[in-house]
């Protein structure tokens, strides 16, 4: 499979969706990943209370926002994409939290 060309280097729609999709199977791998640690804080957190962390979640949220706006996306945007990602992280933590201890 050959490289995917830089958005810039884009002269079609072929070009434009093999990109896409170049990202998007790098951004599962990410997910993967991500999610893993999600795994090791279900399998550390004493109590399933502990899970859902507000404070943190704000902390994520805004961090991201931040990093958003200095590479010029919208944080708003940016904001609500993490929010729904944090969320999923929640629940699989969750069912993995209630997993270890069934």
């Amino acid at each position: 499979m050959t490289a995917a060309k830089l958005p810039e280097q884009c002269e079609t729609m072929i070009d434009v969706r093999a990109g896409v999709d170049a990202v998007d199977r790098e951004l599962v791998a990410l997910l993967v990943r991500r999610f893993g640690y999600m795994d090791a804080a279900a399998r550390i957190k004493p109590d399933r209370d502990s899970v859902r962390d507000e404070a943190r979640k704000a902390q994520v949220l805004d961090n991201v926002a931040n990093e958003a706006a200095a590479a010029g996306l919208d944080p708003q945007r940016i904001r609500a994409v993490w929010n729904e990602l944090v969320e999923q992280s929640i629940a699989h933590e969750l069912t993995r939290w209630d997993g270890l201890r069934a």
